[in-house]
C-alpha cells in the first residue's frame, strides 16, 4: 500500500442492519445498510482504505429459527454454516450499496466480500463454558430434548430456554493475506463478518468448523493488528462513550488512554452486553501495538475523523 494511504478497519454494529425491531425484512436491512455505507463511502472518498466488518447475531438467529420451523422437512444448518451464509448475504448487501454509492459519486472503486474463517484454539476454556445465547426461545420440554442431543441451554430471565454456545478468543484470520492483497490493489473489502466463521486447525493443518460464535469486535481488532491498520473504528448506536451512563453525573468522553479505559472497566462503567466488549477489544488492540481507535455512530464518522466528536482511545 502506498505511503500516503491510511488503512482503517470499520466494525459496524447490529444497528447498521436492523434499525428497529419492526424493521427486519431484507429490504429494511438493505435500506439501513445503504445509509451506513454512505458514511463509509465518505471516508473512502477522503483517502482511507477500508475493511468493513459487521455483526450477524439477528441474521444467524433467523436462520436457526427457519431450521427449527422446517425440521420435519429439511436438514438443520450447523452454526459455522449459518455464519458463512450470513457473511455472504450481508456482504452482498454492503458490496451492492458501496458499488452504487461509488457509481453515484464517480469514484473508480470496487467493493468485494471475503468469506472469512477465523482460527480459534480447540483448548480455549470457552468450549467448556458456553455463554453466548443463539436462536429463539424454547419451552423447557423442547430445550431438554435438545440437551439430550448434546446442546447446552440456559433459562433466560423467565422468557424461556435458549441455546448457548462457546465464544472463544480469535487467534488468527485464515484469509488475512487475501484481505491485505485486495486492499493493496485498491479494493474496499467486507470481511470477518459476525466475528468470522470459527474453525480449529487439526494436527495435519486441515481446518474444521466448530459450533461457536466469535465476538466481532475482538475479531475486528485482531484483523486491524494483522494488517497493521492505522485506525480501528467501532461504529455503534451512540455518538460518544460515556461514564456514569444514564446517571445524573453522566460524562461524555472525547478521549481516553488505555489506562483510563481499564480503570473505567474496573469501575463498571460499561455494560457487558453493549459497550464493554467494544472497549475491551480496543484495549487489546492498542496493547498489542495498535495506533489508535475511535468509537462513534455511523452518521458522525466524518465529523469524528476531523476530531469534532466521537471518543478516541489512544495508547
Amino acid at each position: 500500500m502506498s505511503e500516503n494511504r491510511k488503512v482503517a478497519v470499520v466494525a459496524v454494529g447490529g444497528n447498521a442492519l436492523i434499525v428497529d425491531k419492526n424493521k427486519k425484512t431484507i429490504p429494511d436491512q438493505f435500506d439501513a445498510v445503504r445509509q451506513t455505507m454512505k458514511h463509509i463511502a465518505d471516508m473512502i472518498e477522503t483517502g482511507w482504505d477500508v475493511v468493513v466488518t459487521h455483526g450477524n447475531g439477528p441474521q444467524v438467529g433467523f436462520i436457526l429459527r427457519r431450521s427449527e420451523l422446517s425440521i420435519h422437512e429439511l436438514h438443520p444448518v450447523p452454526l459455522d454454516y449459518c455464519g458463512a451464509d450470513t457473511q455472504g448475504a450481508i456482504g452482498y448487501m454492503m458490496q451492492k450499496a458501496l458499488h452504487n454509492e461509488f457509481k453515484r459519486r464517480g469514484m473508480g472503486k470496487e467493493a468485494v466480500t471475503v468469506v472469512t474463517q477465523v482460527r480459534v484454539d480447540a483448548d480455549d476454556p470457552a468450549f467448556q463454558k458456553p455463554t453466548k445465547p443463539v436462536g429463539s426461545f424454547l419451552d423447557e420440554a423442547t430445550a431438554r430434548e435438545r440437551m439430550a442431543q448434546g446442546h447446552a441451554f440456559i433459562e433466560d430471565a423467565g422468557r424461556g430456554w435458549r441455546r448457548v454456545v462457546p465464544s472463544p478468543i480469535p487467534q488468527d484470520i485464515v484469509e488475512v493475506n487475501a484481505i491485505r492483497t485486495l486492499l493493496g490493489k485498491g479494493f474496499s473489502v467486507v470481511a470477518v463478518g459476525g466475528g468470522g466463521i470459527p474453525v480449529v486447525e487439526k494436527e495435519n493443518g486441515s481446518l474444521r468448523g466448530v459450533e461457536a460464535v466469535i465476538d466481532k469486535d475482538f475479531a475486528s481488532g485482531l484483523l486491524a493488528k494483522l494488517i497493521d491498520a492505522d485506525l480501528l473504528l467501532i461504529s455503534t448506536a451512540v455518538e460518544k462513550v460515556a461514564i456514569n451512563f444514564n446517571k445524573p453525573d453522566q460524562r461524555w468522553l472525547d478521549e481516553m488512554t488505555v489506562a483510563e479505559a481499564e480503570q473505567y472497566m474496573e469501575e463498571g462503567h460499561f455494560a457487558p452486553g453493549s459497550m464493554l466488549p467494544k472497549v475491551k477489544a480496543i484495549v487489546k488492540f492498542l496493547k498489542e501495538g495498535g495506533k489508535k481507535a475511535l468509537i462513534t455512530d455511523p452518521e458522525n464518522i466524518g465529523r469524528a475523523l476531523k476530531g469534532e466528536t466521537g471518543t478516541w482511545i489512544v495508547p
